[in-house]
């Protein structure tokens, strides 16, 4: 299961699963809800702050790359 501490995973999932967006442009209102979305996630959604979402962001756009 992934948490939000696991940032890398969370991110290769959404590139594998939403190719067609872009991580760049992304907000992190929908980002989060992307997250949450994800099948493997299981995790407080009160424990998520905005340098975890960048994290993910990040990692997400060096995916896709």
């Amino acid at each position: 299961m992934l948490k939000w501490v696991d940032t890398l995973d969370i991110a290769i999932e959404l590139s594998e699963r939403y190719p067609d967006i872009d991580p760049q442009w992304i907000n992190f209102v929908d980002l989060r809800e992307l997250v949450q979305n994800l099948e493997e996630f299981d995790d407080d959604p009160e424990k998520v702050n905005e340098r975890i979402l960048e994290s993910i962001q990040q990692n997400w756009i060096k995916e896709k790359d």
